[in-house]
């Protein structure tokens, strides 16, 4: 397709369940849950994480209890290309993802994470998910956590934690 062309309904419904997948995945990986990310690959999907290669099932089980390693983490995904072609997407994202590690003297560390997500989608029947999954970063910082979380204005504010106890998942199992 060119650059610009206006995609017709099916495209755009394409285009938006593909990014309804990637905005899913960050949420299974901040809120460390399990299920949540499973949802986003097929079960003989495939990943190119570095630290893990290997099955997509079998990474979203390892990867709750790696990610928990941090206080808090936040991915935060852009620049979302898809190249559809039928049943299948090649996808490039941008993402930065934002890890700090607090240590028990209360002192810690702030690790930003900038790079992309190759993906390829394969629509199967009316769904779409990622078959394979290839990291890249291109490039990182770690210093000295900056961050002050307490007094005014952040005083009262609900805070964001992990897969069940996060306020989201209480919002979700409302009947709207």
């Amino acid at each position: 397709m060119e650059t610009g062309t206006v995609p017709d309904m099916t495209m755009i419904g394409d285009r938006l369940a593909i990014q309804e997948v990637l905005a899913k995945h960050s949420r299974g990986v901040d809120r460390a849950d399990e299920t949540v990310l499973k949802s986003c690959y097929w079960p003989d999907s495939t990943v190119a994480y570095g630290g893990f290669n290997g099955n997509a099932h079998e990474f979203c089980a390892y990867l709750p209890n790696g990610i928990k390693r941090y206080y808090a983490t936040q991915h935060t995904i852009t620049n979302i290309l898809a190249d559809i072609r039928g049943n299948r997407a090649q996808v490039e994202t941008y993402v930065t993802a934002y890890h700090y590690r607090r240590e028990e003297d209360g002192a810690g560390t702030e690790m930003t994470y900038l790079g992309r997500y190759l993906d390829r989608f394969e629509k199967r029947g009316n769904v779409w998910k990622i078959r394979h999954r290839q990291v890249l970063m291109d490039w990182n910082q770690n210093t000295t956590a900056s961050s002050i979380n307490q007094g005014p204005p952040f005083d009262g504010l609900a805070r964001g934690t992990r897969y069940p106890e996060d306020p989201m998942y209480t919002m979700l199992a409302e009947n709207v």
